[in-house]
C-alpha cells in the first residue's frame, strides 16, 4: 500500500480512502442495499489487512448508523492512532435557521453527533 501525507499535516494516509456508505441499517436511511455489521466488519477488516487505514463516511448515511458500524468495528479491530476517518454532515436546515441556531452551532452539534456515532 502507498501512503501520503494528508493535506500540511503529519497525517500519513493510505492513497485508498475505503468509502463506506455501503455500510449502515437498511431499514434507517435512503438506500436499501446497504450492508450489515457483520459484513461490513469483514470488509473493513480485510482493507485494513491490505494497508488501508482511511475511511471516508458521513452522519447522513444510514441514518448514522454508518458511523456507528465503522466506530465499532475500528475500534475491535485497529489502533485508534494508525487510522484516520472523515466524516461529513448536513446543511443546516431552514428550521434551525428560523430557529436561530448559526451555522456554527449547527457545525458544533453535527460534530458532537458524528463523534458520539464513532464512539
Amino acid at each position: 500500500m502507498q501512503y501520503i501525507k494528508l493535506g500540511n499535516s503529519k497525517l500519513r494516509v493510505s492513497r485508498i480512502c475505503m468509502g463506506c456508505m455501503g455500510f449502515g441499517d437498511a431499514g434507517k436511511g435512503q438506500h436499501t442495499w446497504t450492508l450489515d455489521e457483520a459484513h461490513t466488519r469483514e470488509i473493513i477488516k480485510r482493507g485494513l489487512e491490505l494497508g488501508v487505514n482511511f475511511f471516508d463516511t458521513a452522519a447522513a448515511y444510514q441514518g448514522g448508523t454508518s458511523e456507528q458500524y465503522v466506530g465499532r468495528i475500528l475500534r475491535e479491530l485497529a489502533v485508534r492512532e494508525d487510522v484516520a476517518v472523515a466524516t461529513k454532515f448536513l446543511p443546516r436546515t431552514r428550521e434551525e435557521a428560523e430557529s436561530g441556531i448559526t451555522g456554527q452551532q449547527h457545525i458544533m452539534h453535527m460534530m458532537d453527533k458524528s463523534l458520539q456515532n464513532l464512539g
